[in-house]
């Protein structure tokens, strides 16, 4: 199994080649895709893209937790992550390693 990485200059990239935007283009759109996930996220919004999945912030609290190096306990502070959950079509994909093919 190949383990690339998809990067922001591979989705320029794939912008360019599939729909010719110009590079410059391609990576500014990009770049404004990510701007607005990332504030909506900033701002305790959900990002939602249908047949991909969603981002949710969620709130943490404080507990107790154990350096596994030490044993000693320490408390982790509460606070707010970020997690994605995957749609159905999405992991129906993956299941079936259909990734790199579309469908209609």
């Amino acid at each position: 199994m190949n383990k690339k990485t998809l990067t922001r200059m591979d989705l320029s990239e794939a912008l360019h080649e599939e729909i010719g935007l110009s590079k410059n283009d391609s990576s500014k759109l990009v770049d404004s895709i990510m701007s607005h996930i990332s504030n909506a996220l900033v701002a305790g919004d959900s990002v939602k893209i249908s047949n991909f999945g969603s981002f949710l912030v969620r709130e943490k609290r404080e507990r107790m937790g154990r350096n596994p190096k030490t044993g000693e306990e320490a408390v982790i502070d509460e606070r707010r992550v970020i997690s994605f959950r995957a749609s159905h079509h999405l992991k129906k994909k993956v299941l079936s390693g259909n990734m790199g093919k579309t469908e209609s």
